[in-house]
């Protein structure tokens, strides 16, 4: 139970990198605003010895247990101390495989780490990265043609993570700021190819992030129109109409994270692709 003190101890047990199990936890804690949970991660558990260290700690912060462990012995051992010590676990994997084993007629591999085989999609996400990376912030913009999705906005409109993010899965993401007074790439004005979605929010919001990021970097805060409300009004009106004028896709981030951006920017992208004819 959380304790006077609004937290509880969260034990996440993997024999692989552990992403799934953080992924999914967090999702869950995140719809409990009063409880805090305190992570004790526990990646690649594959021996008895390993695991012991694990129930060691367990034992030491009893909490809710949350596991993706193939391999049986070790699962049966962990379940039996969660009992004995009368602390919740389950299995975050195990309802699914068993779902799949139902539908398919067939059992699993057992194979830990199946997911992050150094295959042909492993490569294709490590080309998005390098790509990603050196197209960052307007760099090389001869080589936009080459993107699958080019980003572009006024500044603090989160162009850097959400390129990084998309990046990740697999898709070649360049980003190019839009600045009043500076023409943009003549590149990106005939540009054929890449989807270019405008990420735009509000004067406010835009107005709040950067007067953050000038805090942290000790910057003074009331000689800039960076800040400015009028400025900043501007800007926005600005990135709008070139947007319109190329008709570019428009995406508020005014209210989204980067995950639910670049799910955004996903959507737009395999729309567009399923809607474009075959070479």
């Amino acid at each position: 139970m959380p304790t006077s003190n609004n937290y509880f101890h969260l034990h996440l047990v993997s024999d692989s990198t552990g992403e799934t199990l953080i992924t999914v936890a967090r999702a869950v804690a995140a719809q409990y605003a009063n409880v805090t949970p305190v992570e004790h991660v526990y990646p690649l558990v594959r021996s008895q010895k390993q695991l012991d260290r694990v129930l060691d700690e367990i034992e030491e912060a009893p909490g809710i247990v949350l596991f993706t462990l193939l391999e049986k012995d070790l699962v049966a051992r962990l379940e039996n101390k969660c009992k004995e010590i009368n602390v919740p676990s389950l299995s975050i994997i195990g309802p699914v495989m068993q779902l799949f084993e139902a539908y398919l007629g067939a059992a699993t591999t057992g194979r830990v780490g199946a997911q992050h085989v150094l295959n042909a999609e492993y490569f294709k996400r490590i080309d998005a990265l390098n790509y990603t990376m050196m197209h960052d912030d307007g760099q090389h913009v001869e080589g936009l043609e080459e993107a699958d999705v080019v980003l572009v906005g006024v500044s603090r409109t989160s162009k850097t993570p959400t390129s990084i993010y998309l990046a990740n899965r697999g898709i070649r993401t360049a980003n190019v700021p839009l600045v009043p007074g500076i023409p943009v790439p003549h590149q990106l004005e005939t540009l054929t190819r890449p989807l270019v979605v405008s990420l735009h929010a509000t004067p406010e919001r835009l107005i709040q992030v950067r007067q953050n990021r000038l805090l942290s970097m000790g910057a003074d805060r009331g000689s800039d129109t960076y800040i400015d409300k009028q400025a900043v009004t501007d800007e926005v009106a600005f990135a709008r109409k070139l947007s319109a004028r190329h008709n570019w896709a428009l995406l508020d981030v005014t209210r989204r994270s980067i995950e639910e951006t670049a799910a955004a920017v996903m959507k737009l992208y395999t729309d567009r692709q399923r809607n474009r004819p075959p070479d």
